[in-house]
Order: structure tokens, then C-alpha cells, then sequence
């Protein structure tokens, strides 16, 4: 069976889907940025040498046209939360123009059998994309190591760390999450792709021992029992991971961690050299 060689990827912003569409173009792929007719993002380096369609992801017709005219085989979405509604009328167009793999927006903590929040609407649509036939596969990255500053408060001038600090978590840096769902994307074979979940991992690593790294660089770290105000997405993901959740082993089925998972599929990536936080960061 021939591997897929088309792409359309709706939500190219410059965090994770206008990477994905680099690495993929990186790699001989055709491919379209589906963007909504507001986008700012289609001027954005990291989509130079794709094609750009705009169209409102609420108009199925539009977009079945778009993904028809493309001839696009595999449909990404790296939607933000606020747009997650989206995807359900983005896989109707998808389901009319034949489109043959769905990559969902998740790109982050495991969602399947999850039971709150944002797990319960992204494994809701991993069903609806049942109902309609269409196969998917699942991206868990753990937290993208970019993001620790920010969930950390480092703009304040601290390292700040809610609890123990010493709960495991993953990270995985933005160029190795794109670089990894384009090679698996454009080299395994539609079989070894279709209704499967990829679990990575770029460190394994905790609020304290990245804590250490920044006092390395004379960052303070505090230990707190709340976060300033307005730090409420920071203050969420630091009460999960520290209850372990915050590894792409966590298991929402049994509510519990299963650490040799997280890296499981790694190995999908043979001789990959995966980016550390320290690197990353420039720690």
C-alpha cells in the first residue's frame, strides 16, 4: 500500500500547525494551509512553499471543494481550544471530499477516557470521526517544553512551583512534536496509521528539576500554595501534573500513570536525536 503523500493542515498558526506544515514540506509532501478568512497567520516563514486556501471552517461546501481541488489524502488539525467546535464541521467536509486520515488537534496531555474539560470534547470528536467513518490517529506529546516559562511564571522573575515539584511530567519540544507527525505521517504505511495513538516523549522531567536549571542562572525558585491572580490555565496544569497527569503515560481509564508509555512511540522515529529542555531553553 502506498504511503500518503498530500496534506491539508487546518489551524497553521506559528506554535505547532504552521511547524507541522514545514516539516512536512520538508520532507517532499504536497501541501495546503486551510485557513479561516481572518487568519494572520498566512503570511507566517514556516508556510512558504504551501499552498493557502481560505475558507470559513463552519462552510462544508467550501472546504470539501478546497480539500477536493488539493486532492489532500490527510487532514491535520492543529485548531486551538477555543476552536475545537470547528473540527466537527472541518471532518464533515472532510467525510464529503474523501479524505482518508484525520489527525485531530491534540498535541498535548492523553485525552481518551478522559472525563472533564477539554479531554471530553476532543474524545467526543474522536467518536464523531467514528460515526463518520473516518479513520484517525492521536498525537500525545506531553507539555511542549517551550511552555514551561510560562506555566512557571518565569516573567515574574521566579521559577514558581505549586506544591512538591516533584511529580514526573513530559515534554516535548515544538520542532520534534512537527518532526515527528510528518515522518510518521509520510513514512508508515496507512495500515500502521489508521485508528492509532502515538505516545512521545522528549524528557521525562519535574517542576523541581527544571526549577534547578533556571537557579542555575540565578532564577529564584519558590515553592507556593496558589499563583497570582489571573494564572489560571498555569494554576489548572500545575495541580495535574502534580497528581501525575501530566505525563503522555497517563492511563484516564485505570487514573493512573504508566511511564513506559510515554516514550512508547518514540521508536517510530528511528535515530532521532530528541531536543532537551536544558537545550531548548537555553539553560
Amino acid at each position: 500500500m502506498s504511503l500518503y503523500t498530500s496534506f491539508a493542515v487546518a489551524g497553521a498558526g506559528p506554535t505547532i500547525g504552521g511547524r507541522i506544515v514545514k516539516a512536512l514540506l520538508e520532507r517532499g509532501a504536497s501541501v495546503v494551509a486551510l485557513a479561516r478568512p481572518s487568519s494572520t497567520s498566512t503570511s507566517s516563514p514556516l508556510l512558504e512553499g504551501a499552498k493557502i486556501a481560505t475558507a470559513d471552517y463552519a462552510d462544508v461546501k467550501a472546504v470539501a471543494s478546497i480539500l477536493r481541488e488539493h486532492k489532500v489524502e490527510v487532514l491535520i488539525s492543529a485548531v486551538a481550544y477555543g476552536a475545537l467546535p470547528s473540527q466537527s464541521t472541518i471532518a464533515d467536509a472532510a467525510k464529503e471530499a474523501g479524505v482518508k486520515l484525520f489527525v485531530p488537534s491534540e498535541f498535548g496531555l492523553p485525552t481518551e477516557g478522559g472525563k472533564g474539560g477539554h479531554m471530553v470534547i476532543k474524545s467526543q470528536f474522536a467518536d464523531y470521526l467514528k460515526s463518520l467513518g473516518i479513520p484517525s490517529v492521536r498525537f500525545y506529546t506531553g507539555m511542549f517544553m517551550e511552555f514551561v516559562p510560562q506555566f512557571a511564571g518565569v516573567d515574574t522573575g521566579k521559577f514558581m512551583v505549586l506544591g512538591k515539584g516533584d511529580a514526573s511530567f513530559s515534554t516535548t519540544a515544538l520542532e520534534d512534536v512537527a518532526g515527528f507527525t510528518a515522518h510518521v505521517l509520510t513514512s508508515l504505511p496507512p495500515a500502521k496509521l489508521h485508528d492509532a495513538t502515538f505516545r512521545i516523549e522528549g524528557e521525562r522531567t519535574s517542576f523541581n528539576k527544571v526549577g534547578a536549571l533556571y537557579a542555575s542562572k540565578n532564577i529564584p525558585v519558590e515553592h507556593v500554595t496558589s499563583l497570582p491572580e489571573g494564572y489560571v490555565k498555569q494554576t489548572l496544569l500545575q495541580g495535574l501534573f502534580e497528581q501525575g497527569r501530566g505525563s503522555s503515560g497517563w492511563d484516564n481509564y485505570v487514573d493512573k500513570d504508566i511511564p513506559e508509555n510515554a516514550h512508547s512511540g518514540n521508536a517510530a522515529w528511528p535515530g532521532h536525536q530528541w531536543k532537551s529542555i536544558k537545550e531548548v531553553l537555553e539553560l
